[in-house]
């Protein structure tokens, strides 16, 4: 599988392409897309990364017939997942462009993200059920956190196919496109989330995770104190250029303010 890393402005596109396999990763390849990941998150002119595939699916997860020559050894301790950059806490947000296969691992790739746009022909699930192929890149950790226990369990216990449709209706996606622009779109929300003021956003991002290992009352004072420093960092800028018409109504701000 072939990695095509590209700039767009304040975003960068990582696009998975190895579309005889259905985008299929390997152990090699499993290295260049974390690698790719800490490049884009050291990257301080990057501020949003889309994840895509070629040639009309995104991923399909682990390569079996990797597996089945040499069988993957990885460190269940370690910072690097079995495909690559799914134990890594982004500092910046992240987003999925899906269409055709996200399953099995394909789908835990996509679990990592921020947000999935997924095109029409989208198609989500636990394929790896029918093989024996357990979960472990994050999927038995995200996808009910994302969607439920309950809906999650639908998924990993009968590994079959949730279409586009359905995926939003679960919140497993976000957006959905045409056929064929899943990425554009993707590209899009990434551009209007990067022009945001930064700090502020990527602060209350950062305290949307942290709420999960702490209970209500830490939560909480977490949430303050973080907030304090978007306060200090710019949030009275904003509320002035506010006073003073702009963003009225829902509009963009035009400042550029970071």
């Amino acid at each position: 599988m072939s990695l095509h890393i590209e700039r767009r402005d304040a975003v960068t596109v990582l696009t998975m392409d190895r579309p005889q396999a259905r985008n299929a990763v390997d152990p090699a390849r499993a290295d260049r897309l974390y690698d790719a990941f800490i490049e884009s998150q050291d990257d301080d002119d990057v501020r949003a990364i889309v994840l895509t595939g070629a040639g009309g699916h995104f991923c399909a997860g682990a390569d079996l017939k990797s597996v089945a020559d040499s069988p993957w050894s990885y460190d269940p301790e370690g910072e690097r997942g079995p495909l690559g950059p799914t134990r890594l806490r982004f500092t910046k947000p992240v987003i999925a462009a899906v269409e055709g296969y996200a399953v099995a691992g394909g789908l835990e790739l996509a679990l990592m993200c921020d947000l999935r746009v997924a095109s029409e022909t989208a198609v989500f699930g636990v394929f790896c059920r029918r093989w024996g192929v357990p979960l472990i890149d994050g999927g038995t950790v995200r996808l009910p956190r994302l969607i439920g226990q309950s809906r999650a369990l639908d998924m990993i216990l009968t590994g079959r196919g949730v279409d586009a449709q359905e995926a939003l209706s679960w919140g497993l996606a976000n957006r959905i496109s045409r056929e064929g622009q899943a990425l554009n779109d993707a590209i899009a929300l990434a551009t209007d989330i990067a022009a945001l003021p930064q700090v502020c956003m990527l602060n209350d991002r950062a305290s949307a995770l942290d709420q999960w290992s702490l209970e209500m009352p830490e939560a909480l004072r977490n949430e303050a104190r973080i907030g304090a420093h978007s306060l200090a960092a710019g949030a009275r800028e904003g509320a002035e250029r506010f006073a003073k018409g702009a963003g009225r109504g829902g509009a963009p701000d035009e400042s550029g303010a970071s």
